[in-house]
């Protein structure tokens, strides 16, 4: 019972905290510059009211719950896939040659993820049901974490100055890392009730922990630098003599 209600908490705390970023990100005009960001978090938040709704008409254990929990799942995690795109063009923004690279494997990941999961339909096509998708949304969730490693890796690389976006990026580490160790539990239970419960709770716990971190990040890192660009490294002392003597 008492798991129970802290999932129910952290369910409705999330909505609440979704729908507040949204609202701020409308009245301060952050909405034009985040791209991907306002895209997900609209997602989530209609993901996230039709599962209360569904959930408070029909309860947890319904048929029509679960059916209803993984469908929304999927065009949330296409949403989340478009975010890692718009991360790594905001990190690219003055690398115009890395960025063109990029775009082109993120283009064939896509489509190599969509070709598999095509296979997939065309092979079980006859007794294709939800676990189909559960499976799909584990692949698509787990290339969005290693994407998004990736990522991270990748700030360190140039040497990233915007902090909002070094935020923003360990938010959606916080948020796949979980859903995609529940999932992979998922399918290896054969979707089991005990795996089922653990795998929503994770997963509210960890879209919490990613709202907290994007709160900080849209609220409070509204007025920092957001310019991404190499660090200036100090002049070597031989530069320094010869810019003296021009």
């Amino acid at each position: 019972m008492d798991s129970s209600l802290a999932s129910h908490a952290l369910q409705y705390s999330g909505i609440l905290i979704e729908a507040a970023l949204v609202l701020y990100m409308l009245w301060t005009s952050q909405w034009r510059g985040q791209g991907g960001v306002p895209l997900y978090l609209s997602s989530l938040l209609c993901a996230q009211l039709t599962r209360a709704y569904i959930l408070q008409v029909f309860g947890a254990r319904s048929r029509d719950y679960y059916y209803v929990y993984w469908s929304t799942d999927l065009p949330l995690v296409i949403s989340a896939f478009l975010l890692v795109c718009f991360l790594f063009q905001r990190a690219c923004r003055n690398e115009e040659k890395m960025w063109s690279l990029i775009r082109l494997l993120l283009l064939f990941v896509f489509v190599l993820v969509a070709c598999i999961s095509g296979l997939i339909f065309f092979h079980n096509y006859t007794y294709l049901n939800i676990n189909f998708i559960v499976e799909f949304n584990q692949d698509l969730y787990f290339t969005c974490l290693v994407l998004n490693t990736l990522l991270y890796l990748l700030l360190q690389y140039i040497e990233s100055i915007d902090e909002q976006l070094g935020l923003l990026v360990c938010g959606v580490g916080i948020q796949f890392a979980g859903p995609t160790a529940t999932l992979a539990l998922l399918r290896l239970t054969g979707g089991e009730p005990f795996a089922q419960s653990l795998t929503t709770a994770i997963m509210r716990l960890c879209s919490f922990g990613m709202l907290l971190v994007w709160a900080y990040a849209i609220v409070l890192g509204k007025g920092k630098e957001t310019a991404v660009a190499r660090r200036k490294k100090p002049a070597l002392a031989g530069e320094a003599t010869v810019n003296l003597n021009v």
